[in-house]
């Protein structure tokens, strides 16, 4: 894998950090593509449980490149970051901003986790674009109305101090310390039955414009994948043995 993406393997845990700290962060076709190869290698690896996505340097990501934006056109790989739903949770540990796509790649996360005083923004309309890689989209699915809505029309970001009460950051805390946060959440994740874990995760990202009549029918099939699974005999068989479940994933 390109060193604009790194990757290293906590345990069950992929880390994966953006890896151009001297432009931000910013992406750029060769990054795009490099983070949805670590994305991939999560999904496909049974060895991995969970992942935590962050940035090197100052921040997590300051969104498109635009300097190669100008000269190459939208990145490459760029979309289907976005739009792909990894199987596998996967966390976004923020320090000093996640702006624009930045912000957007965090969104397309399951968790996030952000340093206090940390900037989150979608100030792409300063710049003659609009937040299209998700962010109009999945924003108001967090945030009240107006404060989704006046992001996106002023440019001016939120702090993580704010997006944490309103519930978009499920963790805060202090500079410095988002990995070892998303780091300990990710290990949290970790113990529990993997296929337990995505059905779960499966069930909440549906939740989002559907009623619960089509939520009950969407939860069938999983209920009995879950149900019929050596896992779900393991768990029970441990609890009563008094000892850690050994998951297996199937």
């Amino acid at each position: 894998m390109a060193d604009e993406v790194l990757c290293e393997a906590r345990g069950h845990v992929l880390l994966i950090t953006l890896n151009r700290p001297d432009a931000r962060n910013a992406v750029d076709s060769a990054l795009a593509q490099s983070l949805l190869a670590a994305v991939e290698r999560l999904d496909e690896d049974k060895g991995l449980t969970t992942g935590v996505l962050t940035g090197a340097g100052h921040g997590f990501c300051s969104g498109m490149d635009l300097k190669a934006f100008a000269q190459d056109g939208f990145p490459r790989g760029f979309a289907q970051v976005l739009m792909r739903e990894s199987a596998k949770p996967l966390i976004a540990a923020i320090e000093g901003f996640a702006l624009a796509g930045g912000l957007e790649i965090a969104l397309a996360c399951d968790l996030l986790v952000a340093a206090r005083g940390a900037k989150l923004g979608i100030p792409e309309v300063g710049v003659g674009l609009f937040a299209a890689g998700g962010g109009l989209l999945r924003l108001p699915q967090y945030l009240p109305y107006g404060v989704a809505m006046e992001m996106a029309l002023t440019a001016q970001p939120i702090s993580a101090e704010r997006a944490h009460e309103y519930g978009l950051v499920s963790r805060l805390c202090e500079p410095g310390e988002a990995v070892d946060c998303a780091l300990e959440l990710a290990q949290l994740i970790s113990k529990n039955a993997p296929l337990a874990v995505a059905a779960s995760k499966q069930m909440i990202r549906a939740t989002q414009g559907r009623t619960e009549a089509e939520l009950w029918k969407l939860q069938e099939p999983l209920g009995v994948k879950i149900l019929g699974s050596k896992d779900a005999v393991e768990g029970p068989l441990a609890f009563v043995q008094k000892r850690p479940p050994n998951w297996r994933g199937e």
